[in-house]
């Protein structure tokens, strides 16, 4: 009776270490540190929306995932399009990245970057939030990533050193910063500009030394790089497009995580991105654009478009749109157009 009870409760101590065995082996693969790769640190929204990400799940996993912030793309020495690919191959473990700059990757993201294609914010969402960003995330899955939520770098105004844009005639020649994407070489050319390929990094010290003479990004970027200080006098809000960012893992990486963790990082990277898109959005939805007007107090002549003067641009760059709805897929192109159509103002 006893040699019974013996190998009855051996037998139950096996069965036990065998269900506990995944969590105790996934546990046992955690790394110390995990690398979140980043364009821009916390003093932008892009950059703040990584650090909330991280500090939530720190707390919320009592310190077992614990995440390193590296901004400025420095896992791939600052070049912004190779960071998708570092992603997928594991040199990177996470990120909060821009559907820009993956691009080149995933050619389904440069739907974003179709010049014109949301007029408001409330089209972007339609995007990201319905039927198109589902696609998307199906498509990031299967090149070898988890995406987890969206977050926002915003709507990319443009600015120059030289004078006030108010008509494609005014982007003659101008020399234009742009992210290095065939897109947007096909749009700047298309307005007559001169597109200038270079990482953010070198951005700067090419405006303030005259290399370049302008660029386009978010207002919130342009203010917290102060780009007025290097010669970018004349900002033109345009809304040409929006620039939405990602938060995603590793897939190896994710699954070296149990369940449990899964599910903290998931449910912060969704709370960190809705925290971080108000950041990008503040002083640019509220009545009278708060961001704008203290611009122009700093001495930058802003200049927001009509609807007759957008229009000009529109019509400048729409064999750009038909091209490229090809090239990124006419049917995912279509349920965008859709969507917008749909959209709740």
């Amino acid at each position: 009776m006893k040699t019974r009870q013996f190998l009855a409760t051996a037998l139950a101590a096996a069965a036990a270490l065998s269900f506990a065995a995944p969590a105790v082996q996934a546990q046992g693969n955690y790394k110390s540190e995990y690398r979140m790769s980043l364009v821009l640190g916390p003093a932008f929204p892009w950059g703040k929306g990584g650090e909330i990400w991280a500090n939530k799940v720190r707390e919320r996993t009592q310190g077992r995932i614990n995440i390193k912030l590296y901004p400025g793309v420095s896992l791939v020495q600052g070049d912004q399009t190779r960071e998708f690919s570092a992603l997928r191959q594991g040199v990177i473990d996470m990120a909060v990245g821009s559907t820009l700059n993956w691009s080149p990757q995933i050619k389904e993201l440069n739907l974003f970057a179709l010049p014109f294609l949301m007029p408001d914010y409330a089209a972007a969402d339609a995007l990201t939030q319905g039927e198109p960003g589902k696609r998307l995330f199906t498509r990031l899955e299967k090149a070898g990533v988890v995406p987890l939520a969206w977050g926002e770098n915003g709507y990319r105004e443009i600015s120059n050193s030289k004078h006030a844009i108010k008509t494609p005639a005014d982007m003659k020649g101008l020399k234009i910063r742009v992210v290095g994407s065939p897109l947007f070489v096909d749009t700047f050319s298309a307005l007559g500009a001169n597109p200038t390929q270079m990482s953010w990094a070198d951005a700067q010290p090419a405006m303030a030394s005259g290399a370049v003479d302008g660029q386009e990004n978010p207002v919130a970027v342009y203010q917290a790089a102060k780009l007025n200080t290097v010669g970018q006098k004349y900002l033109t809000l345009w809304g040409y497009i929006n620039d939405p960012l990602i938060f995603v893992v590793n897939k190896d990486i994710w699954a070296s995580w149990s369940k449990a963790d899964q599910d903290i990082v998931r449910q912060a990277a969704i709370e960190a991105g809705q925290e971080e898109i108000a950041i990008a959005r503040k002083g640019m939805i509220e009545a009278g654009k708060p961001l704008v007007k203290e611009l122009s107090a700093n001495g930058v002549t802003v200049t927001e478009l009509s609807a007759a003067e957008r229009e000009a641009f529109v019509k400048a760059t729409r064999p750009v749109y038909d091209k490229w709805k090809q090239q990124v897929g006419a049917d995912l192109v279509t349920a965008a157009e859709k969507a917008i159509a749909a959209r709740k103002q």
